[in-house]
C-alpha cells in the first residue's frame, strides 16, 4: 500500500487510477484533487 502524500489515506497502488510522478517517484492519490494539489507544490509534499 502507498500512502497518499496529501490526505494519508492508504492507496492500492495496483487500482490506484490518479498518479503522478515526482523526481523519478511515483505518487499515488485516492481522488483527483489530491493529485492536483500535489502537482500544484509537489515540493510540500514530495518525500526527502
Amino acid at each position: 500500500m502507498a500512502v497518499d502524500p496529501i490526505c494519508k489515506m492508504d492507496v492500492d497502488e495496483n487500482k490506484a487510477k490518479f498518479i503522478s510522478e515526482y523526481k523519478g517517484k511515483k505518487y499515488y492519490f485516492c481522488a483527483p484533487g489530491c493529485k492536483k494539489e500535489f502537482e500544484e507544490n509537489p515540493e510540500k509534499y514530495a518525500e526527502k
